[in-house]
C-alpha cells in the first residue's frame, strides 16, 4: 500500500479527483473567483498531501510529465485567435504598443517592490517573469540563472490575483468591453487569466490568448538582455 501512494498512480488519481472535485465547487459556487479550480484545486492537493503525511517533492517528481502540455496548449490557443482575426487586424497598433509597456510594468514592478523588502539577487531574477506563462517562465528563469520554483509560484500566484480582482476593478472603472477584458487577463494573468476570458467570451478569450502570447515572447526576448545589461 505505501509502495502506491508514492507511485505515478497515486499521483496522478490525485490530481484527477482534485481537479473534479475543484470544478464542481466552481460550478455550484456560480464560478466565484476565489474557487477558481486554479485555487481550491490546489488547496485540496495541499490538504490530501498533508493529511495523508505524502511528500510534495515525491508527488511532483510523479507527475512533472503533466507540465510538458502546457506548452501544447500554450500554442494550441492559436485556433481561437484565428476565429477572431478580423477583430484583432483593427487594433494591432494600440495592442503591440500596450503589451510592450505593461509587460516592462509586470517585470519592473515586481522587481522594485521585491528589492525594497530586501530580496536577493537570485530570488528577483527568478520574478522578472512573473507575469507570462508557466512554460516560458521556467525556461527563461533557468537561463538567467534564478530559482524555478519561485518563478512558479509567482506565475500561480499572479494569476491568482489577476482572476479574483479584475471583476470588481472592471466593475468600479465601468469597463464591460470583452476585448478589453481579455486583453488585460492574458496579459496580467497570463494562462490562469486566459482561462477565465473564455468563460466570459469566445471574443475575450481571444484577446487575452493574443496578450498571453505576446506578452511570453516580448518578456523571452527582453528579460534576459535587460538582466545582462544591468548585471
Amino acid at each position: 500500500m505505501s509502495e502506491l501512494m508514492h507511485g505515478p498512480l497515486f499521483a496522478i488519481t490525485l490530481t484527477l479527483l482534485a481537479y473534479q472535485g475543484a470544478m464542481f465547487l466552481y460550478t455550484r459556487s456560480a464560478r466565484a473567483a476565489m474557487l477558481h479550480p486554479t485555487i481550491s484545486g490546489a488547496t485540496l492537493i495541499a490538504l490530501a498531501l498533508m493529511l495523508l503525511q505524502q511528500d510534495y517533492y515525491t508527488y511532483y517528481q510523479n507527475i512533472n510529465w503533466l507540465t510538458f502540455l502546457l506548452g501544447p496548449a500554450t500554442v494550441a490557443l492559436a485556433v481561437p485567435l484565428y476565429r477572431q482575426l478580423h477583430l484583432l487586424r483593427n487594433m494591432a497598433g494600440p495592442l503591440l504598443i500596450t503589451v510592450t509597456v505593461g509587460a516592462i510594468f509586470a517585470s519592473a514592478s515586481a522587481l522594485i517592490i521585491a528589492w525594497l523588502f530586501g530580496a536577493n539577487h537570485d530570488t528577483l531574477l527568478s520574478l522578472t517573469t512573473k507575469s507570462i506563462t508557466t512554460p516560458i517562465a521556467i525556461t527563461v528563469t533557468q537561463d538567467l540563472g534564478g530559482i524555478t520554483t519561485i518563478a512558479v509560484a509567482s506565475v500561480i500566484l499572479t494569476g491568482v490575483v489577476g482572476i479574483t480582482t479584475i471583476s470588481w476593478l472592471f466593475n468600479k472603472l465601468d469597463i464591460q468591453d470583452d476585448r478589453l477584458w481579455g486583453f488585460c487577463l492574458g496579459l496580467a494573468a497570463h494562462a490562469i487569466g486566459t482561462s477565465r476570458a473564455f468563460e466570459r467570451s469566445a471574443v475575450a478569450g481571444a484577446f487575452s490568448s493574443l496578450a498571453l502570447c505576446l506578452t511570453g515572447a516580448f518578456t523571452a526576448i527582453f528579460v534576459p538582455f535587460a538582466a545582462r545589461w544591468f548585471l
